[in-house]
């Protein structure tokens, strides 16, 4: 499934399997008896021991069953069946790089009285101490710099200037500098005024918590803050929860929450560790939390796009730019904006740089060493609109925003490794990933492999088939700021409605591989042997 290349020399582009998932797929091996005969005539000793653990078995599934549990689910996926299902596919990929198109086109709008069937939802009204004072005091929130320029205008950021010329004029208004840590103000916003919002939590089938977790814990984790500093939001956000019957009704399984930073960041195993403890407070840990990078261990998290600075008002601006960045001329084949890691030893950003700079005019390079990439800058978006394929190692954890402002662009992302977007963003981008993305493992490109040679062998339409699957999903990759509520920008209603459907089902297994967004949510029911199909807007009407 994945395009993935191992060179019988350096020049030489071949597939290889990626060792990576590989060794998810020993994890799901077990090991098989030595001999038949082994196992029909053993001795007397083996025969009890093998019937007393048969029997022990029993009594605790028999056990298990009685117990009273009112919320038996399987809430979100080990990344295992996405992880075999790539394999399965990854196997199946020709060295000609066959690719079928697919559209993703705006949907015409649903009636009104569909828009709410997955059911309500019901925003609780916190304390201001865990979310407005934060804003509040924005200033205080960096140890170095102030962010209330970067929290304002509802969490979009100031607007851009110095974009006339590169986006088209009508477009420029839609554009803002936006801080990549500022989804949580972002969503808050917009669920306050979600046609699915209820007021009687009676009535509501998912409850949203508008936590400002990242904001709360980002101040605590530089400059020698203590644990306690670091967890005292969540701690005392839970007494908060404990307190209220729709909480406890549930023991939270119906509840979600937006965490504005990467899941490491709250996931402290000790004390002396980095980040809060938050996700493993035991009365935290059923809470199914949105995140710009999750844990693909975890079934809770769900990995939601980087905010970018693309905020469309209408349907019009997003139909405007897609048609934009399809007929762009493309000037560079591939391009790399990072700074490298020189104090990291074989730092694999200042690999790519060098593989960028040695490519002879096919390549062009964004040193973001200082502050040449900050919000503020055009120099990123221009490259990305310049470039066929754009390079997408991982950032400082497996994600980083490049890869959303890449595909804004309608840019090819190439990446190295599967957590950067395969394992994190299944919601939100295709099923297939060798539709709209190349794959080529770090490791190849450490022993030689060249990028360009590897990149200059898809053919023209193979890359325009890319182009145009990249180009179709940058609905669902936007947050909108809309004049009135619009159908083209689909993140946050995505992310709205799916929690809605997902969290109404009392016995579910939702599975990410093959299945579909249906009017906007996922929700599969483990008896149901329908499925939709994810590329098929006909069939899937989204509305988001």
């Amino acid at each position: 499934m994945l395009p993935s290349y191992s060179p019988k020399s350096p020049s030489s582009p071949t597939k290889a399997s990626s060792p990576e998932l590989n060794s998810i797929e020993r994890k799901n091996s077990s090991s098989s008896f030595r001999s038949p005969s082994s196992f029909f005539f053993p001795n007397n000793n083996r025969l009890w021991l093998l019937l007393l653990i048969i029997s022990l078995q029993i009594i605790i599934l028999v056990m298990a069953r009685a117990l009273p549990f009112s919320h038996r689910r399987t809430h979100f996926p080990s990344p295992l069946s996405y992880s075999n299902q790539l394999l399965r596919n990854s196997s199946n990929i020709s060295s000609t790089h066959h690719l079928k198109p697919a559209d993703i086109s705006i949907s015409s709008a649903v009636s009104p009285p569909d828009r709410c069937s997955s059911g309500r939802i019901f925003v609780y009204t916190l304390p201001a101490f865990f979310n407005r004072e934060l804003l509040d005091n924005c200033a205080d929130l960096d140890p170095w710099h102030s962010r209330c320029e970067a929290l304002s205008n509802d969490g979009f950021g100031r607007k851009a200037v110095g974009l006339s010329g590169v986006v088209p004029e009508g477009l420029v208004p839609a554009w803002y500098w936006t801080d990549q840590f500022a989804m949580e103000v972002i969503y808050h916003n917009r669920i306050l005024n979600h046609e699915c919002r209820t007021t009687e939590p009676d009535s509501a089938t998912a409850f949203y918590i508008p936590f400002y977790a990242g904001l709360a814990v980002g101040k605590y984790l530089w400059l020698g803050y203590s644990s306690r500093d670091r967890d005292r939001y969540c701690e005392m956000l839970l007494k908060w929860l404990q307190d209220h019957p729709n909480w406890n009704r549930s023991d939270g399984w119906d509840h979600f929450m937006t965490m504005g930073r990467i899941t490491w960041d709250f996931r402290r195993s000790k004390n002396e560790d980095w980040g809060s403890s938050c996700l493993y407070m035991p009365g935290l840990r059923n809470i199914t939390r949105l995140l710009i990078e999750r844990n693909p261990w975890d079934y809770f998290d769900v990995g939601v796009p980087y905010p970018t600075g693309f905020h469309p008002r209408s349907d019009s601006d997003v139909v405007q730019w897609q048609d934009f960045v399809r007929n762009r001329r493309r000037k560079t084949l591939f391009c790399f904006a990072g700074a490298p890691r020189s104090t990291i030893k074989n730092d694999f950003r200042g690999l790519l740089l060098n593989q960028c700079n040695n490519a002879s005019g096919s390549c062009r390079a964004v040193n973001c060493a200082g502050t040449r990439c900050s919000n503020g800058t055009s120099v990123i978006l221009e490259t990305f609109l310049d470039s066929k394929f754009c390079l997408q190692p991982r950032g400082d954890s497996f994600s980083r925003r490049s890869v959303f402002d890449c595909m804004i662009a309608g840019s090819i992302p190439v990446f190295f490794w599967h957590r950067t977007a395969y394992l994190q963003y299944q919601w939100f981008l295709p099923n297939d990933p060798k539709s709209y993305s190349v794959f080529i493992h770090r490791d190849r490109v450490k022993n030689g492999t060249s990028i360009k040679t590897v990149l200059e062998s898809y053919s023209r339409e193979e890359v325009n088939q890319m182009k145009e699957k990249v180009i179709q999903y940058i609905p669902k990759l936007v947050y909108a700021k809309p004049e009135k509520e619009n159908q083209g920008a689909r993140a946050a209603r995505i992310q709205v409605e799916t929690m809605i459907s997902i969290l109404q089902c009392e016995d579910y297994t939702y599975r990410i591989t093959n299945k579909s967004l249906q009017n906007g949510t996922i929700c599969l029911q483990e008896r149901s042997s329908s499925s939709v199909n994810a590329e098929n807007p006909k069939a899937n009407q989204l509305k988001l």
